[in-house]
């Protein structure tokens, strides 16, 4: 099976429009947030129609996975010591959930660019 990824909103996005550069994790487990799914919903339904958004949004729901409170803590001491990077508050938590279960955080986004237990795909 694999290691496991914790996919935020960009690597979402990216498997959706078909980067083959993203096509490696799709025999991997991939994992996300609730919300990571409200933004991937609003983005397809800005860039697309309410269907398709509907659509991604029920395909990724069974890769939400749960999270405690300590991920909360963490997500804000790593928000507050990367302040100048202007890293999302989703993204913080989505960073703090793949420390806690020991998955690699995949994202495109420059700010996560360097930062440890980061698998950073553009």
């Amino acid at each position: 099976m694999g290691i496991g990824y914790f996919a935020d909103t960009y690597a979402l996005v990216e498997i959706i429009k078909g980067n083959k550069n993203y096509a490696k994790f799709l025999d991997r487990p991939l994992f996300t947030s609730i919300f990571n799914l409200y933004e991937l919903y609003y983005i397809i339904l800005k860039d697309y129609n309410k269907s398709q958004a509907e659509n991604f949004f029920f395909y990724f729901k069974k890769n939400i996975i749960k999270f405690n409170d300590s991920a909360i803590f963490f997500a804000s001491e790593f928000k507050l010591n990367n302040r100048k990077k202007n890293i999302s508050y989703t993204d913080s938590l989505g960073y703090a959930i793949s420390i806690e279960n020991d998955f690699k955080f995949l994202t495109g986004d420059k700010e996560f660019k360097g930062i440890g237990n980061v698998e950073f795909v553009k």
